[in-house]
This record gives C-alpha cells, sequence and structure tokens, in this order.
C-alpha cells in the first residue's frame, strides 16, 4: 500500500488530552542540512562536504554548501520558530564552524554564530536545545583515522569543552551525539553515509569510541556545569522489532536485530555493559570491540535525557525469502520482512502504534525520561495555486504520533516532549534536495519559507493544548 491509494485524512487542531502542562513542543533541524556558509568565517570542511563530492554519492551531486542559507537568515527563522508557538529549538552545533580541523583552539566568529542565535531564541521565549554532533566530523580528523581510531572520541571532548565555555551560561540542555547507529553503521559499514566507507570491523569500533566520546563529553560538561542547570542526554534512532511469524529463526532475528540496533547503545549508556549476546554474535563474525578499562565507567555517565528519534517499526524474519536460514556468508538471517501499510516518500511503513510499544519498552527496561527529539515524514508535496502547500498526509503521521506519545504515557512511560523533524525542508544527506521532511517549504531558488498546513495545524494544537492544561 501508499498513500497514493489511501484517503487523506482531514484533520482539525484539537487540544490534546492527557499531557501535562510542561510537556515541551518543539521543532527540530540540524547544522549540515540547514545553515550552508560552508566556507565561511573560518569553517573548515566536514565529512559531508568531502562525501558530497564523490560522484554518485548524493543524487543529483548536490551538497549543503548553501542548503536554507540559514546561517544568514538566523534571526527570520528565529522568527519563523517563535510564530510556531513551540517552546524549545533543537539544533546541532557544526564541529568546523567552531574547532576548526577538530583540534586546537575555538574559532570565534564561528562561536559567535551560535551566540546570536541562542540570544535569538530567548529573545523570543524559544528554549535552545543543543546538539554537539549531528554527523558532521571534521575532515582532518577522519583523514586521522575517524571515529574507529580512540583519539576522535578524544577530541570530541574537548570540543564539548570549548562549546559549554562559550555557550553554557546561557543553554541548559545539552545533548552530545544525534543518532551514533547512522555515524557507524551508514557511515563505516554500509557507505552511503559520510565518510563512505565499507568496514563492517571499522564500523563497530566507531560505535565504541563514539559512545566513549559521548561519555567523555557528559563527564567534562557535568564537571563544567558544577552547579549550574544542566540537562543532558543522548538522542538514539530507535524503533521496534517484531517477528513475522512465532517461528524460533524470526524470534532470533529481532533478537539480532533489536541487539544491533538498540541494545548495543543503551545497555552501556545505561547500564554500563554490552549486551553479551551481541558481543557473542559479533565475536562470531571476528569482531571484538575496542573496550579499554574504565571506557564503560565514562559510557555510563548519569544521564537526565534520552532522546528518542523514530520514524518507523519494522518486522523480520529469520530465514530467506527462499526459506534459508543463513545468507552466503553463513551468518544468520535478518531480514526485514514488508508490510501492507502506508509509507512516506521515503518508502517507510508508517506504524505509529509501534511508538508507543517503543516508549513503554524504554521505561521499562531502561526507566531513563524521554523525549521525541525528532519524528516526522517526507512526503511529495505540491504547491497549490494561491501559493499554499497543503499536506494533510504529513498533518496526520504527526497527529498520530502524537497521539502514540499520549497513549504510552497513560502506560507508565516518562514521556515529556515531542519535537517535530523538521522545521523546515533541508538537505535530506544522500538523497540531496528531493525529499521533504519540513513542515515549512523552503523555495531552494529564493529561499523563500512558506507554513505548510502541518505547521499550521502543530501550530493551533500546540496552543489549544496549552489553554486546555492551565
Amino acid at each position: 500500500m501508499n498513500l497514493a491509494t489511501t484517503p487523506q485524512r482531514i484533520l482539525r487542531p484539537t487540544a490534546v488530552r492527557g499531557l501535562p502542562a510542561d510537556f515541551r513542543w518543539g521543532v527540530a533541524t540540524s547544522s549540515y542540512q540547514i545553515e550552508g556558509a560552508a566556507t565561511e568565517d573560518g569553517r573548515t570542511p566536514s565529512i559531508w562536504d568531502t562525501f558530497c563530492r564523490v560522484p554518485g554519492a548524493v543524487e543529483g551531486g548536490e551538497n549543503g554548501d548553501t542548503a536554507c542559507d540559514h546561517y544568514h537568515r538566523m534571526p527570520q527563522d528565529v522568527e519563523l520558530i517563535a510564530g510556531l508557538g513551540v517552546d524549545t529549538y533543537r539544533f546541532s552545533l557544526a564541529w568546523p564552524r567552531i574547532q576548526p580541523g577538530g583540534r586546537g583552539p575555538a574559532n570565534s566568529k564561528g562561536l559567535d554564530f551560535y551566540k546570536r542565535l541562542v540570544d535569538e531564541l530567548h529573545g523570543r521565549g524559544v528554549t535552545p536545545w543543543i546538539t554537539l554532533y549531528h554527523w558532521d566530523l571534521p575532515q582532518e580528523l577522519e583523514d586521522a583515522g575517524g571515529w574507529p581510531v580512540r583519539d576522535t572520541a578524544l577530541r570530541f571532548a574537548e570540543y564539548a569543552s570549548l562549546a559549554y565555555e562559550a555557550l553554557g551560561d546561557r543553554v541548559e540542555h545539552w545533548t552530545t551525539l544525534n543518532e551514533p547507529w547512522c555515524s557507524a553503521m551508514l557511515g563505516y559499514a554500509y557507505g552511503v553515509h559520510a565518510p563512505g566507507r565499507q568496514d563492517f570491523g571499522a564500523s563497530m569500533h566507531a560505535v565504541h569510541h563514539l559512545l566513549l566520546g559521548h561519555g567523555l563529553a557528559a563527564r567534562a560538561l557535568r564537571e563544567a556545569a558544577g552547579d549550574n542547570p544542566l540537562e543532558l542526554g543522548i538522542t538514539l534512532n530507535l524503533g521496534t522489532a517484531t517477528p513475522e511469524t512465532p517461528s524460533e529463526a524470526d524470534r532470533d532475528a529481532c533478537r539480532r536485530a533489536d541487539g544491533m540496533g538498540t541494545r548495543l547503545y543503551l545497555d552501556p549508556v545505561v547500564h554500563g555493559r554490552y549486551p553479551a549476546d551481541v558481543v557473542a554474535d559479533l565475536a562470531a563474525q571476528g569482531v571484538e570491540l575496542p573496550v579499554q578499562e574504565g571506557d564503560l565507567a565514562a559510557i555510563a555517565t548519569p544521564l537526565d535525557v534520552l532522546g528518542v528519534n523514530f520514524y518507523r517499526g519494522m518486522r523480520f524474519s529469520g530465514v530467506t525469502e527462499d526459506g534459508s536460514p543463513a545468507d552466503a556468508e553463513g551468518l544468520p538471517v535478518v531480514r526485514m520482512v514488508e508490510r501492507d501499510l502506508p509509507r512516506t516518500a521515503m518508502g517507510w511503513e508508517i506504524t505509529p502504534t509501534e511508538l508507543t510499544d517503543l516508549l513503554v519498552r524504554l521505561e521499562r527496561d531502561y526507566g531513563l525520561p524521554t523525549v521525541i527529539t525528532e519524528n516526522g515524514a517526507a512526503f511529495d508535496d505540491t504547491v497549490a495555486a494561491d501559493g499554499s502547500v497543503p499536506d494533510a498526509d504529513r498533518t496526520a503521521y504527526l497527529a498520530d504520533h502524537i497521539d502514540a506519545v499520549v497513549a504510552a504515557r497513560a502506560q507508565g512511560a516518562d514521556v515529556r516532549g515531542y519535537f517535530a523533524w523538521s522545521l523546515m525542508d533541508n538537505f535530506e544527506w544522500a538523497y540531496g534536495y528531493g525529499k521533504r521532511f519540513g513542515i515549512v517549504r523552503v523555495d531552494y531558488a529564493t529561499q523563500t519559507r512558506t507554513l505548510k498546513g502541518s505547521a499550521r495545524w502543530y501550530r493551533d494544537t500546540i496552543r489549544l493544548t496549552r489553554a486546555s492544561t492551565t
């Protein structure tokens, strides 16, 4: 099934029941996807600047050199954010803008941009929520080995300290990493994201050093904050793993998928250990995580919040389509099984009830307060004759997932906020500019921003919900 054959629901804004008065409403972006100004004010290349120049790596040969030109249009964009009625804006800092080359002192011009952004947000009554790393590793650090080498984790902690020294007096909410699974697997195992390497062993070393960098940065921020307010977290892309059948093979495939996608990250971050079954699975493939003494204690530095990026749940089988339990290399099969469900323009199944399942599971197994730091959908938007952008499919997607959050809270999950991805259409990584996730349309030729129907619905839903809880 696809959305072209699914009748669209026309939703009117209504108050969301079952949320506390202090529930956070936000929108989210990332630096490389929106900022542009790739060579201005001392910024040096990131791995994404380099990857975009590889023929065939990005659809249409596109890049983030200009993106949404947010670097030059930031005050207007903050005004747009405030007009949506959200109380929180999640954005990331560009490491090569703050610390060119990934080493040495901070770049004052780069920091000045983020200081102005934070001041603009405070002036509009919007809380800044900083992500330190959203995939734009300085190219010089990749040249020195990238995340598969230990030194990158040490460099990340130094960068985190520089950022906090400059912004910590006006920002309380800090996230270390965004989606380390994507950095490690898409970047180093599958090669479809920067830096484009295909080495499974290197990707597993990257997992450990990303988590070590998180832990060392978390320690540095805690020490720097002292008695000052600090809400510290990490953001993971998480989903659900449902077996196609009750068979042992399908259940084992789900165990493996959950192990590599969820427990490999959350077990060390929360419990200070890697899951034994995942370690054994990796050993069977000749891979050992490069853990040194003290690493797991650092990784388990206490956190205040877990950021959850959710886009879909998945169904898995432990056999190939022809019934074989092993792949061509003799490894157990973990095959994603497509279902007859509506899909987004990314081809991703729409599974809001599985967000409820995920949040309840996270509460049970890990016990951290959660915030939905990303949730949204790409659709093939069209501009109407009057210039409006009706996107009932995206509105329905947001509404259903917000309802899923309410359902999770009713079952005891401590979910404290919801941030829509994304504020505006932007550079969608290897898909270039062809996929639009924004609730605000960007005309890339003119950089004109237009509120889509989903943005208006989101704004009015937030207003009505606040009114009902005061």
